[in-house]
């Protein structure tokens, strides 16, 4: 990745999508490290993370993950997700935030000189192209190295540059050392919110668009089961 000292950055995290691709690749996110690592190669005035919430009664699967992130140095955009049922009478939850990224970044073009945008949509492709037109430059960081790839070729062509994620993975992912989390007695510290994984609660997803490079929703339908 080509990185200026100097230059003002802002981070686009498309949640459901790098979770998606970071899944696909073998490993977790760590989001205390995401931010050190790029907090290194520029002046890094904001992180947006953007996610949909499945919300419950009594539980949002992602809600520690989000709580984490909105207090250790990250710009929070959430909204909550539809549910509707298909022709086949299986429920679906659909939570797409692309208009809310879309409108941050065209509103935060005057004021950074890079943006790096973490999702392989294809649909973002004109956004890089509109911002590059004012001046900015535009990383996008995704996958090529799953099957099928998580970024759409249209999106890496546009890019300034096109960071793959593999090849991060030792700045930004999870460490894994010691017992599993399950069974660890105590592990209630901010630590492990910044290392929250949907994974770690339930294996039941939704993923209603399977075009490449997109990743809708991604997170349990389900509330977690209770130890």
């Amino acid at each position: 990745m080509i990185s200026y000292t100097e230059e003002r950055t802002a981070l686009f995290i498309d949640g459901a999508n790098l979770y998606a691709a970071a899944r696909a690749l073998g490993f977790d996110i760590d989001y205390k490290r995401l931010l050190q690592y790029f907090s290194q190669k520029g002046r890094l005035l904001r992180a947006f993370y953007y996610t949909a919430l499945i919300e419950d009664n009594d539980y949002s699967p992602i809600r520690p993950l989000v709580d984490w992130l909105d207090y250790n140095g990250y710009t929070m955009v959430t909204k909550p997700t539809k549910e509707f049922t298909d022709s086949a009478g299986r429920r679906k939850i659909k939570g797409n935030m692309d208009i809310e990224l879309a409108i941050d970044v065209m509103e935060m073009a005057e004021h950074i000189d890079h943006i790096v945008l973490f999702s392989g949509d294809g649909d973002f492709r004109r956004l890089v192209e509109a911002v590059q037109r004012k001046g900015v430059r535009v990383s996008v960081v995704s996958t090529v190295r799953s099957n099928p790839p998580m970024v759409a070729d249209e999106l890496r062509r546009q890019a300034d540059s096109f960071i793959e994620l593999q090849e991060i993975e030792s700045e930004i992912a999870r460490r894994h050392s010691g017992p599993r989390r399950e069974e660890r007695p105590d592990d209630r510290g901010p630590d492990r919110a910044a290392r929250f994984n949907p994974d770690d609660i339930q294996d039941d997803f939704v993923d209603d668009d399977e075009d490449e490079g997109e990743a809708e929703v991604l997170y349990p339908t389900r509330p977690p089961i209770r130890r």
